[in-house]
């Protein structure tokens, strides 16, 4: 199971899962990241946390346990 925290910057990933339950689950759809999405890693930050990323053409800053969540292909 690969994750958009392992992805790496200039790397283009495409969502195949979103982990999780209720209020989290729906915060990340509501951000555009839902299933068969494609995102753009745009910068890490040096300790990992946050992930810049664009997604349906915005930039979008994602926590790391939030990336975690998201699965990727």
């Amino acid at each position: 199971m690969k994750t958009l925290r392992s992805a790496k910057p200039g790397d283009t990933v495409k969502v195949t899962k979103i982990n999780g339950e209720g209020a989290l689950k729906r915060r990340i759809m509501d951000m555009g990241v839902t299933k068969g999405v494609e995102i753009y890693v745009r910068k890490v930050a040096p300790l990992g946390d946050p992930v810049e990323v664009t997604v349906r053409g915005y930039e979008l800053s994602v926590r790391k346990a939030d990336a975690e969540m998201i699965e990727i292909a």
